[in-house]
Formats: structure tokens, sequence, C-alpha cells
């Protein structure tokens, strides 16, 4: 999980500061000195680290602070603040032309993860509405022009290619089929290199200058720490960015490119890549990422991931189901796939407020296999048995564990507690009439 070594570590050091009815300097310089560390382990950039720390020194000293009432959480506060600031402030939003087509170009070293960023980009485009166009001008890489082809086909989106014809050829083609056929937004999918070269930014100044883009996103893979931050360097200095897409941050535990990248190169960081599935790409709003790395939860991003992932009719059948407590275990079903959408669980429990500290108090270990037991067990079940779980007896739960690859415990704790939850539910919707038809589950719709 991406900033899990460094949410460790600044969660623990905001923890001694809860509660302090007094704060001295010494005090703020201990939780400084730990703030640094954590930092520097977390590879953000050393210059960035120092600039920042006297930053939160320079607020956290004042008088108003230490003189407080709550200390320790208005020094708690500052952090956030300048946490924000240090990864830009506000969300930063891709860039529009003010006519159709607007172009954006996407770049970056080979490896980055940019036309599967690319396919991302595009679909989460289509979701918001727009038309838009892949255009294949990575004319060197084996299969790159099949990939992008392979996603627009899974997408539904459109795929504009030459072939192995001159990338600025392609770029200025595909720019005007775009205007032929509607479609609102152009994303070049470039081609990248094993490292930065001559060759490969003369291209690209070559495709800018031709279609002369809206928008220049930078794709760099977060799990090479400080060396995409000296990307975007050299990057920036070419083609002067728009801004960066941050690829498989989910798989990096310290994050520090992504607390270094704005306050080096000045550029926002727009979208960030949180898993492999081609909806895991989202917009990215510094104020949440700074709320989550201090475990003060991402209820905003919760609830988005919800709205989105969620079936709204499905929604209001079980809200109705529950409401005469007729619900089954294939209504359970339906519930886990759609909360599966929404990512993983550890994830989603990080987005709320106290429960990192929780978890990291406690040593929880959250990860999505109880669900993946659960879903086998009722996988296992037929029809019948998944509607009327009552006739579920001795023989057919030892089928059951031998078929999701379970023991007949497992069975029994999900019959158990399935039972419970339509017992309580019976309950408050027996209490629940008396206070209109819908009672208490109107609102779960």
């Amino acid at each position: 999980m991406a900033f899990q070594n460094l949410s460790s570590r600044l969660q623990e050091t905001m923890r001694k500061l809860r509660g302090k009815g007094r704060l001295s300097e010494k005090d703020v310089d201990e939780v400084l000195r730990e703030i640094r560390l954590a930092l520097l382990e977390a590879d953000v950039n050393y210059k960035v680290v120092r600039d920042f720390i006297a930053l939160v020194k320079e607020r956290a000293t004042g008088h108003d602070v230490l003189s407080s009432l709550t200390p320790g959480q208005q020094v708690i506060r500052i952090v956030n603040e300048e946490l924000t600031q240090l990864m830009g402030g506000s969300q930063a939003k891709l860039t529009m032309s003010p006519q159709a087509p607007s172009v954006v170009m996407m770049v970056g070293l080979q490896g980055a993860g940019k036309t599967t960023t690319t396919g991302k980009l595009g679909q989460m485009l289509k979701k918001q509405g727009h038309r838009p166009l892949f255009v294949a001008c990575d004319i060197y890489r084996p299969a790159a022009i099949k990939q992008l082809q392979v996603l627009g086909e899974q997408l539904d989106i459109p795929v504009f290619t030459l072939g192995e014809e001159d990338p600025v050829k392609i770029a200025a083609a595909a720019h005007r089929h775009a205007q032929s056929y509607n479609n609102d937004i152009v994303l070049i999918d470039t081609a990248g290199r094993l490292h930065v070269d001559e060759g490969l930014m003369n291209e690209l100044v070559n495709i800018k200058n031709e279609v002369e883009p809206s928008e220049i996103l930078l794709v760099v893979d977060a799990m090479t720490g400080q060396d995409a931050v000296n990307v975007a360097e050299s990057f920036n200095e070419q083609l002067d960015l728009g801004g960066i897409v941050l690829t498989k941050l989910d798989g990096d535990a310290r994050g520090g490119a992504a607390l270094s990248v704005k306050a080096v190169t000045g550029k926002p960081i727009k979208f960030i890549g949180v898993s492999e599935k081609m909806d895991g790409l989202e917009a990215f709003h510094p104020d949440r990422m700074a709320s989550r790395i201090l475990g003060m939860g991402d209820v905003l991003t919760l609830i988005e991931k919800a709205v989105e992932s969620v079936d709204q009719e499905k929604a209001e059948r079980m809200a109705a189901r529950l409401q005469e407590a007729e619900f089954t275990l294939e209504d359970f079903q339906d519930q886990l796939a759609q909360m599966k959408k929404m990512g993983p669980l550890d994830e989603l429990l990080g987005m709320l407020p106290g429960v990192g500290n929780i978890k990291q108090l406690k040593g929880l270990e959250v990860d999505d296999n109880h669900l993946n037991k659960i879903e086998a067990i009722i996988h296992s079940m037929t029809p019948e048995e998944r509607r009327k779980p009552e006739i579920i007896r001795s023989s057919r739960r030892k089928r059951i564990a031998q078929g999701s690859g379970t023991r007949v415990q497992d069975v029994n704790r999900l019959l158990k507690q399935f039972n419970q939850t339509k017992q309580m539910f019976k309950q408050f919707s027996g209490s629940s009439k008396g206070r209109g038809k819908k009672g208490m589950f109107s609102l779960f719709q």
C-alpha cells in the first residue's frame, strides 16, 4: 500500500502529541527529528525534507501554538497543511483546449506503464462523457501498437494508427481524424526509451510543435523513487510538462516520489495509478492524500468509490429486502462483489478516520483473503442452498467445504453469522414499522 511505512511512522509520532497539555520547543524539535527521519526513509528528496521541516518548525514554535490549549493538535494540523502544500496544495485538473479536440500527449520512459495508463485515462474520460481517440505513435517497441488496439477494443474506444509511419505525421493525421469524427479528446501514446536521450526528446518536441497539445502528461514509475523525480526534471526541461502521472503507487510502500516531484519540478501530480485494473487510475488530491498519510482518513474518496462502484438499482432492491428481512446468501454474494469493485479492503479501511491507528496499535492484518474465502463458500452452494440456507445440514456442509477448499468450521461460522445478521434485521424491521413505511432502512436508499 502506498506510503505504508511513512504513514506508520508519522502516525506513531503524531500519536505522541495528541492530548499533550503543554509543548516546549524541545518537544517540537524531537517530533520534527522523527518526522525528518521518516521522510528520508521514505526516499523523499533531502532538500525537500530540509525545507519542509523548516516551514513546520517556524509555524509550530510560534507563540500562538505553544500557548494554545491544544498545542499537540495544532502541530498535527500544521504538519497536515504543509504535507498538502508539499504535494501541490489542491487538485490539478486535466487542461482542456477551448476548442475541441483537446490533445493530450502521454510521454515517459519505456516500462513506466505509459500505454496502460493511456487506456486507463481513456476509460476515465469516457465515463465522464467524453469521446476519446487513442493514437498509436510508439512505432519502435514491439507490439506497442497491438497493445493499444487491444485496449481500445476492450474499452470500446477507437484507435488511430498508420503502422510504422513517422510519429509526427501520425499525430497530425490523428488530429485531423478527430475533428472529422467528432472525438473531443486525443490521447497520443508516444514512444519511450530505457533512458532519456536526444533522439527521444527531439521526436517528442516535434510532435508537440505539430499538434500543439493542451496537456503533456509524464508517466513515471513511483517505485523508482528519486529516479522518477530526476526523469521528471529531464522531461520538463525539454517539453514544459503540464502534469505528472505516478504509476504503481500501490506497490510503493515509501512514496518518496509523490512527496518530492512537485517541489522539485514545480509540476503537479494529476493522476495516480493504484492498481493494474483499467479502473485503477485516480485523480490526485493532495489534501486527501495528506490526511490518509496521517491516519485522518479520506472519506470523500471512499464516498466517490462507493457511488462509482455500487449498482444503485441493486442497492435499492437490497434495502427493500433488508427492510422485510428477506435477504439471502445470494444478496450477500452481490454485496461482496460490489464491495470488491471498490478496491482492496485494507485500502478502503485506511480511508476511515482513525482506522489506520487502530490497525497499527492492535497489530491487525487486514486483507481480502477472508472475503475470498466467504465468496468461495457461497459459490460452492447450489442456488437452492443460497436462497434457503436452513436446508444446509451436515452432509451438505461437508460438500460445500470440500468444494470451496475450506473447512466445515468455516462454513458453520459463515452460516451462524448470516443467521445472526438476519435475526438482527428482523428485530430492527419490526421495531421500525410504527415509524413510517420505510423506517430506518430508508437510510440505505
